[in-house]
């Protein structure tokens, strides 16, 4: 699977696990060049807090366009180092 924005492969892997609809990459599938830290956090019931990364393409950036959880919750260990995507990036096959 590959999880593109602005054209650019920012992250491709065959080892995908989905939760609730979104597919988590491992993290060191990313390609660094494209993420930047974000300050924003939420935090889920069941998986705990989610810290956010934003994506960066040419002089374009996508806030909080990617989430993983550093610390997962027991029943949410599965996504542990691993990322997820939303805000227009696309994943697919």
């Amino acid at each position: 699977m590959k999880a593109i924005w602005k054209g650019q492969v920012i992250a491709e892997s065959d080892d995908i696990v989905e939760v609730e609809g979104n597919r988590y990459f491992p993290w060191d599938s990313l390609n660094g060049c494209y993420f930047m830290k974000s300050d924003t956090t939420t935090t889920c019931g069941w998986k705990g807090e989610a810290k956010y990364l934003n994506v960066v393409v040419e002089d374009q950036e996508n806030r909080d366009a990617a989430w993983y959880y550093p610390e997962p919750k027991p029943d949410a260990q599965e996504i542990k180092d691993r990322v997820a995507f939303g805000s227009g990036v696309e994943v697919k096959a």
